[in-house]
Order: C-alpha cells, then structure tokens, then sequence
C-alpha cells in the first residue's frame, strides 16, 4: 500500500447523495448517534488516561528520584504548552480529517509514549516524552467536538455535549486511584505502563467504532434532521470557503472567540493548579498518604460531572442557548468553593473532599461552556479550529498553573498559591462581562475586531 493510499484515510470521507427514506434516515441516526457517544465517551475518558497517569504518580516519582518540585512542574509546564499548540494545530487538522482515525491513532500514540515514560529515568527523557505525548494529546478533543457539532443540533447540544465532557471526569476521576494503587503496590512506573496498554487498545477500538459526518454517510444534516432552525441559520452562514478564509473570517476576526479565550486562559490556571497540585497540598499540609490524596481528587472529578451536565442543561433550559450567563454565575461558584478550601483549617476528610467536589462542580462546567460557545460561534465547517483556539489560550493557563505556580508556593506557600488562583477566577469573570449584551445567535460577520 503506497503513502498517499494510506494518507487518503486520513482525509474526512466526501459527501454522499441522500438516497434513503426517512424511515431509514431515522434508524441510521438513531443507531450512529449513540456508537459514536459511545465510542467519543470512551475514548477521551482514556485519553485522560494517558494524560494525567504523570501527575497521579508525580509525588511517588519525586520522592523516588530526589528531585524537587519545581522539577516536576517544569515538565508539566512544557506538557501544557505544547499541548495547547497542538490543540490549534489539530483542530484545523481534524477539520479536514477523517475523525475515527485521526482520534484512534492519536490515543495509541499516546499509550506507546506512556509505556515508554515507565522504561525511563533521566529528567531530558522525561521532558521529551511528555512533550511528544501532549502533541498527541492535541488529537484527543478536536475530532470529539467536529462530530458533536456534526450529529447534535443547536437546541439539544447543551445536554450532548455536557455528557461528552463528562468523559474526563471519569477519566479524571479513574486514573489517580489506578496510578496511585499501582504506584503503592509495585512502584511508579507501573503507573505509566498500566494506563498505556489501555490507551493502546481503546484506540484501535475508536478505529473500528466511529464514523465521520453525517453527509458522509449519506444522511441530510442534523438540523435539516431535527429542523432546529438555529443549526440551520449557522448551516447557511457556513459558506464553503478555503481554510485560512475560514480562520481569517470566523476564528482570528472573531471579537466574541477572542473574549472567551481570555477567559479560559484564567478558567484552566484554576483547573489545572487545583488538579495538578492538590494532592501535593494535601500530603503537605493536611498529612494524607498518596493514595488518600489523590482519592480527595477523585471527588473533584464527581463534582465536575455533575457541574459539566448542570451547566449544559441549565444553558439550554434557562437561556435558551446563550452559554455566558451561565459561565459567569459558575465562575462565581469558583471563587467560593476555592477560598472554602484555602480557609478550611480542620483535617476532617468528608470536609475536604467536599470541598473538592464543589470546585470541580462549579470549574469543569465554564470549561465546558467556554469551548461550546466558540464552536457555536464560529464557522459550521471549523468547529476543530475553533476549539482549539481557544484551547491554546487555556493550556497556556495550564503551562502558568505548573513552573510558575510552583514557585510562586516554594516562595509564598499555599496562601500565595490560593490568592493566586482567586484573583485569575476574578479575572475570568470580568472578562465574559462584555459579552452578556451578546445575543445567542451570533452574527458570525460581524463579530470581527
């Protein structure tokens, strides 16, 4: 088989005719609709895996080797900014991609990076490892939101998507009790290998299991489908146009993706900081074990599944599709639920891990928003690129949340490290505050700066 054969699977499959009837137009949605929930759940639930496997056993790892903290979130920092680059990179890639592909070879690249961490011991192979698997990690999300946007319409997307996201919640939820267990029991690196077999196997599972576009396969849209009249205004606003008209246009000129870049940029410094770094907390300041600690972050992840459905549904139910008013009343949940746990001064563990429930109730549900919002906001055909854009401004949050933040703690303590994460929840507020006059249908033209 030649290169450009084998490239051509890449490529997103062309449009067919609609030659059923609505009967079978019916079924075929119906039946693909749920495989492909299915199989997007699954996969990011194991991309989160292979993403977050590092900093379950972190602590473990830092001890084994001696090395200091900032050791680690040098890595960590160099993971979050090459991730977000590749977010970009990838949305605009998986825009023209085939995404069963795209996402399923991205995740056993991802699983081979993870079993080969585990057979590694110097800082440059380490850092190097890490950084290739976040450009692979770049491919997790992407081909997730261009068929969410493909085959759920405007009305119902909320919901959709809200469960979708959920996937790192259990995946988040999942890893730190399985890496910590296998940290204790056989040592830190079996926490690399373990969740990369995973990784292998699911991915060659997505190849099999997903789909592309519904106009692939033959069907009529899903807002000709659902005759969602919103879908269908964006469907005809959707012009074909070249790609880099399509970024220019709708991504780069676009003053209401710009806006919620910023935010998001504060919404992960949060997010991460509080994932990365709590369980660091807790063994340093409340005295807790590894596996004790990452089982308070556990409940992190059960407070951002329910948040992430809450938020979703509560944007369709109370506001008709408009996701800033909700973002900003979550945002405010931020703030609370993190000075509870900065001034929560008892070692009393319900307490805490309810404490960690609640910011992950109120965090995951803007970090889902915000990355929904763009997608609506933008061109139909670049959904992925979107994503992505503000993606990168999100994971460079992250990159501030892992070299910076470790020093701004090595020099201020966890008081600096909690004022410093109340002031960017502040700062993400502030800046959806322009877009609340925004009307839920967003002039895709006319938002440009």
């Amino acid at each position: 088989m030649s290169l450009r054969t084998w490239l051509s699977w890449l490529r997103a499959q062309p449009e067919a005719p609609v030659d059923k009837n609505q009967e079978e137009i019916n079924a075929s949605y119906r039946h693909w609709r749920l495989h492909i929930m299915l199989g997007l759940y699954a996969g990011y639930a194991v991309y989160y895996f292979t993403r977050r496997s590092f900093n379950s056993i972190l602590p473990a790892m830092l001890d084994d080797l001696g090395w200091e903290r900032a050791a680690g979130g040098a890595i960590l920092s160099m993971f979050y900014i090459v991730y977000g680059v590749s977010r970009f990179v990838s949305g605009m890639m998986s825009d023209f991609a085939n995404p069963r592909y795209f996402m399923g070879l991205g995740l056993i690249a991802t699983g081979v990076i993870n079993i080969l961490f585990g057979f590694s011991s110097s800082l440059l192979a380490f850092t190097a490892l890490w950084t290739l698997n976040a450009f692979f990690q770049g491919w997790g999300w992407p081909p997730c939101a261009k068929l969410m946007t493909a085959w759920y319409s405007r009305n119902e997307r909320g919901f959709w998507w809200a469960i979708c996201n959920t996937s790192h919640n259990v995946g988040g939820a999942l890893i730190p009790l399985l890496a910590g267990a296998l940290a204790m029991a056989y040592g830190w690196r079996y926490g690399m290998i373990v969740p990369g077999v995973i990784g292998i196997a699911v991915g060659l599972l997505l190849c099999v299991r997903l789909r592309d576009r519904p106009a692939s396969m033959g069907l009529p849209t899903v807002g000709a489908w659902r005759r969602d009249e919103l879908e269908l205004e964006q469907e005809r606003n959707s012009a074909k146009l070249p790609m880099w008209q399509v970024l220019r246009r709708y991504v780069f000129g676009n003053r209401f993706i710009w806006l919620l870049a910023a935010s998001y940029l504060f919404v992960y410094v949060v997010r991460i900081g509080i994932n990365d770094w709590g369980n660091k907390f807790l063994q340093e300041q409340h005295g807790y074990a590894l596996l004790k600690a990452n089982s308070a972050i556990f409940w992190l992840e059960v407070g951002g599944f329910i948040g992430t459905i809450v938020a979703g549904w509560g944007s369709d139910r109370f506001f008709r599709g408009n996701r800033v008013p909700m973002n900003i009343i979550f945002t405010l949940g931020i703030l609370l639920s993190v000075l509870l746990l900065w001034t929560l001064r008892v070692d009393h563990y319900l307490l805490i891990a309810g404490s960690f429930f609640f910011i992950g109730f109120f965090i995951f549900g803007p970090q889902m928003l915000i990355g929904m919002a763009a997608a609506e906001a933008a061109h139909k055909e670049s959904a992925g690129a979107a994503t992505g854009f503000v993606g990168v401004f999100g994971y460079l949050g992250a990159a501030l949340s892992g070299y910076p933040l470790a020093k701004v703690t090595d020099a201020w303590g966890w008081d600096g490290f909690f004022l410093a994460l109340s002031v960017t929840t502040m700062l993400s507020a502030v800046l959806l505050l322009p877009l609340l006059g925004q009307r839920k249908r967003v002039k895709l033209a006319d938002e440009r700066i």
